[in-house]
C-alpha cells in the first residue's frame, strides 16, 4: 500500500470520507435552511442587522465543520469544530434576541434552540472523539 493510500485510509477511519458524511454537518445544514426560512419574515429594517448576523452565524457552523474536515491534521479539525461550536452559541443568542423582539414566536424559538442543542451535542461528541 502506498503512503498516499495509507493517509487516505487513516483520514477516512478518523473523520469520514467527506464532510458531507458527517451528521454534524448535515444537521447544521438543516439548521441553516431553517434559519433562512424563519429570518425571511423579520422586519426589512433588520436586513443588515439581526437578519444578517443570524444568517452569518448559521452559515458559519457547517462551513467551519467542512473547512476543518478538509484540513490535514486532527488538531486543525478540532480547532474548526470548536469554531463551529462558538458560532452555534452565537446563533442561539440571536435566536433568543429574535424571540424577545417578537420576530419569532416562543414555539419556533424553542424548536430552533432544540435543533441547535442537538447540533452542539453532536459537535461535542465529535470533538471528544478526536482527542
Amino acid at each position: 500500500m502506498s503512503s498516499s493510500q495509507a493517509v487516505k485510509i487513516g483520514k477516512v477511519d478518523r473523520v469520514g470520507k467527506s464532510y458531507r458524511d458527517l451528521i454534524a454537518w448535515q444537521k447544521a445544514m438543516d439548521l441553516v435552511t431553517a434559519m433562512y426560512q424563519v429570518s425571511a419574515t423579520f422586519p426589512k429594517d433588520e436586513l443588515y442587522g439581526l437578519t444578517s448576523q443570524l444568517r452569518r452565524a448559521a452559515v458559519s457552523v457547517p462551513s467551519n465543520i467542512a473547512e476543518g474536515q478538509g484540513r490535514h491534521g486532527v488538531a486543525e479539525f478540532r480547532h474548526f469544530l470548536r469554531q463551529a461550536s462558538g458560532s452555534l452559541m452565537e446563533l442561539e443568542t440571536q435566536i433568543t434576541i429574535a424571540e424577545r423582539l417578537c420576530y419569532i414566536n416562543p414555539d419556533t424559538a424553542g424548536r430552533l434552540l432544540s435543533d441547535s442543542a442537538e447540533v452542539g451535542k453532536i459537535l461535542n461528541g465529535l470533538i471528544k472523539s478526536l482527542q
